[in-house]
């Protein structure tokens, strides 16, 4: 017989509440089922990535040994700095065949480099979303706006790259260079944004004397507290500017200060005090950095440090090479000895202006790409920083560059940080 219940029938209520603790149950099982192949399948992230050269490893993140600063963050958790390398299917923004700005030694594609792994990656900070860089918006924030990348062959190198992701919007036109063709100027016409690579691989004044193959013939005049006029003409008048330096300081020189020689660095058969090239790093900083804070600019400056090279079983001169084809994960790799010493410089003479810049208004902010570009071994043209440099033969003797990078490559990653810092998407 079936039973008829109503609110007062005390066996309808009792049916209800086991009918009630049923279905409870059954919900739990159930999410408990549901959690369980949600974290088998997890557990297979982040997957593996393939490309035409192998496989490679998820990354297993651990600590690498840096020197440390709290840098400028969006919130407490975001470090747009510190991060790792993950697989990027989408591949580059733009290719050799796309622009046409790319010079010949940072041309890897061109040059015939067989592998083409290095392209597929982008970088991924801690506890921070990175939106790759947005050409067109990018174009229509920065209308009207003058910029000027300041520094060596390193700001050369990244100022193609920005150049060549902003021209898959519009053509940029060249209206300068230098005689060299070191320093130059584009425009992008339709938003009258001015672009501008200077180079003064010091920043301030030095007299370098050179062969038409780069070989230092005499020690270089470096005058530590007179700065570099051909970027102090423009600074007035530029809106954003990034600065840096580094290498150039470990070549012989003389150092002077108020025109009278201090002494030198690496000189040879001259009766003048070997002062090392880190007294005068630190020297230049503090006069460059110092002249920033006080200047009262009322546009955006970045201080970039220096970037580290991937040189193996040698150096630039002594037959080093770079032959990986995939990043480092954390903790596989350290910080040589010398760009230790040029980091700790960097971060103490930077901590010391920006107090300074803050109480005159002066927005400087600190490009930290050290460990970004120290997980890339990858990325360097090494051999193929020459045309088919091995069309004689794999034994041919070639100049490996393991300290500038290809283009497209990682280096591009670096304007997608800029823009997150400069356009704040």
């Amino acid at each position: 017989m079936k039973l008829s219940c109503n609110n007062n029938n005390k066996a309808c209520v009792l049916q209800k509440h086991k009918s009630s603790i049923i279905k409870f149950c059954v919900m739990i099982l159930t999410t408990a089922l549901i959690l369980r192949l949600f974290l088998s399948i997890s557990s297979d992230f982040p997957p593996k990535f393939s490309n035409s050269f192998g496989v490679v490893d998820s990354f297993v993140p651990q600590q690498v040994e840096l020197t440390t600063i709290h840098h400028d963050s969006y919130n407490e958790k975001c470090d747009l700095f510190a991060g790792e390398w993950i697989p990027n299917p989408a591949g580059p923004s733009y290719t050799n065949e796309t622009c046409n700005l790319i010079e010949t030694h940072q041309n890897c594609m061109t040059n015939g480099r067989p592998d083409s792994g290095y392209l597929y990656w982008k970088w991924s900070p801690k506890n921070c979303t990175l939106p790759q860089f947005n050409a067109q918006r990018f174009l229509e924030t920065m209308r009207n706006k003058k910029w000027a990348l300041i520094g060596d062959s390193i700001s050369r190198n990244h100022v193609q790259s920005l150049v060549c992701m902003l021209s898959k919007v519009e053509e940029a036109v060249l209206f300068y260079h230098d005689e060299e063709y070191k320093s130059k100027g584009w425009r992008f016409l339709s938003y009258n944004l001015t672009m501008y690579v200077i180079w003064s691989p010091f920043l301030t004044k030095a007299s370098i004397y050179e062969d038409i193959n780069g070989v230092s013939t005499r020690e270089i005049d470096l005058h530590l507290d007179k700065l570099d006029t051909k970027w102090t003409v423009l600074y007035e008048n530029l809106d954003y500017m990034i600065f840096s330096t580094g290498k150039w300081f470990l070549k012989s020189a003389k150092y002077y200060e108020r025109n009278k020689v201090l002494g030198c660095h690496g000189c040879q058969r001259q009766n003048l005090a070997d002062l090392g090239f880190d007294f005068a790093y630190r020297k230049t900083l503090r006069s460059v950095l110092t002249f920033i804070a006080e200047s009262n600019h009322k546009g955006l400056i970045f201080f970039r440090t220096s970037t580290p090279d991937h040189f193996e079983g040698g150096e630039w001169s002594t037959g080093g090479s770079c032959t990986r084809t995939v990043p480092f994960k954390e903790g596989e790799v350290k910080l040589k000895d010398l760009h230790n010493i040029l980091r700790t410089i960097e971060l103490e003479e930077f901590e010391r202006a920006v107090k300074r810049a803050s109480e005159n208004g002066v927005n400087l902010k600190l490009l930290d790409f050290m460990q970004l570009s120290l997980l890339r071994p990858d990325g360097h043209p090494g051999p193929y920083r020459a045309f088919q440099p091995f069309a004689k033969g794999k034994n041919v003797k070639v100049q490996n560059d393991c300290l500038h990078w290809c283009l497209p490559g990682p280096i591009d990653a670096w304007n997608d940080v800029i823009m997150k810092m400069a356009v704040n998407v």
